[in-house]
């Protein structure tokens, strides 16, 4: 892998239309793709299903088409949650390689991986589909992305010891979390001698845009940094961390990442103390814990868009101002063409599905209150 640990995650790309995940805008994408590989940084990572299934197309415009193929590394994933059979498991590689352009694929994951998830991939070989695609050299690494519990993940790398890497949810708030068991996972991982990629190392977002007290104790030890780079920081300083993916929507957000991944310093003693400090705060404004992956939206028999309405309820939770409150509009308007959050028939699909092991019916009861009084 890359020495720069910085990776560009491409599941949030520049889109020019808010309410469209696939209208990505390709010329900002291009932009950025340049400017990332001209700073010297290599890795990127796309899947199947990101952005509506236009992701890796677009990767495959702005890269690929666009730069030599010993200048990046390009790493995508096999969607167990999408796969009908084991004939469909090679139709969606080809369609991959189609999309991307290439005839390899540097890193290849087995995606989103948990119990379900596992079990399907066991029943449809998809681990040897993947031993195969390295044989054949359409695949360089092997690995897959991972959301459960540590004891699982013990299990599987003991069942799939030839599997190189593992892909990890790894932030300040998820460290010591419950449900995502951020450290623990992590420590499975070292123990069996597998290097760790992150994702969600800003939690969708969440943690760049923190509660003013927080966003204060960052900003009173150093002025110059982001917020957002606090966060990358603390996951890239992990010893077994090869690579932080960070979704960049836009050229702020990448230049941003650049300017203290170029020549990267692991935090100090006295910056963990500050982001301790900066998690309880945070953790106390945090109404639900929903980081956007949207994994939850393509099973819904409603096909209610689940995390924008709890971004929108976050938003009105966390705002300083009680009188007028703009998340009621944003919500009225979207539901004139979308589901409502009472639309919601109980069926627990979502929550099947959702890597945040997010009590997802009970929240949509929350919004439904909320919103639509």
């Amino acid at each position: 892998m890359n020495r720069k640990k910085l990776g560009f995650g491409c599941m949030r790309l520049p889109i020019s239309d808010p309410a469209d995940h696939s209208s990505i805008d390709l010329e900002t994408v291009k932009r950025m793709v340049d400017t990332f590989i001209d700073e010297g940084f290599t890795y990127f990572d796309t899947a199947y299903m990101y952005h509506n299934y236009t992701s890796e197309e677009a990767m495959g415009r702005a890269l690929v088409a666009r730069h030599k193929r010993d200048s990046y590394t390009l790493a995508t994933k096999m969607p167990v949650i999408s796969l009908k059979d084991k004939v469909h498991q090679a139709q969606v590689f080809d369609e991959q390689m189609r999309k991307c352009q290439v005839d390899y694929f540097d890193y290849y994951l087995v995606h989103n991986l948990g119990a379900n998830h596992y079990n399907k991939a066991l029943e449809l070989d998809t681990f040897d589909f993947v031993r195969q695609k390295k044989k054949e050299g359409k695949v360089g690494s092997i690995g897959f992305s991972y959301h459960d519990n540590a004891a699982l993940l013990d299990k599987i790398l003991i069942e799939q010891p030839d599997m190189e890497f593992v892909q990890l949810q790894i932030n300040y708030m998820d460290w010591e979390n419950d449900g995502i068991q951020s450290r623990k996972c992590y420590e499975v991982a070292t123990r069996h001698g597998k290097p760790v990629i992150v994702m969600e190392p800003v939690k969708g977002g969440a943690l760049a845009q923190v509660p003013v007290e927080a966003e204060a104790l960052f900003k009173g030890y150093n002025p110059a940094m982001s917020v957002a780079s606090w966060a990358i920081r603390y996951a890239a300083s992990l010893p077994n961390v090869r690579m932080v993916l960070s979704g960049m929507s836009d050229m702020a957000q990448l230049e941003d990442n650049l300017s203290y991944m170029k020549d990267f310093q692991r935090l100090s003693e006295e910056e963990y103390e500050v982001i301790e400090k900066a998690r309880g705060v945070i953790e106390k404004s945090i109404a639900i814990a929903c980081t956007g992956c949207a994994y939850c939206v393509e099973g819904c028999p409603k096909h209610i868009p689940i995390p924008y309405y709890f971004a929108l309820y976050n938003a009105d939770k966390q705002s300083l101002n009680r009188i007028f409150s703009p998340q009621f509009n944003y919500y009225d308007n979207h539901i004139r063409d979308h589901a409502k959050a009472s639309d919601c028939i109980a069926c627990g699909k979502c929550e099947k599905s959702c890597p945040q092991h997010l009590q997802i019916i009970r929240h949509l009861k929350e919004v439904a209150a909320n919103f639509e009084k």
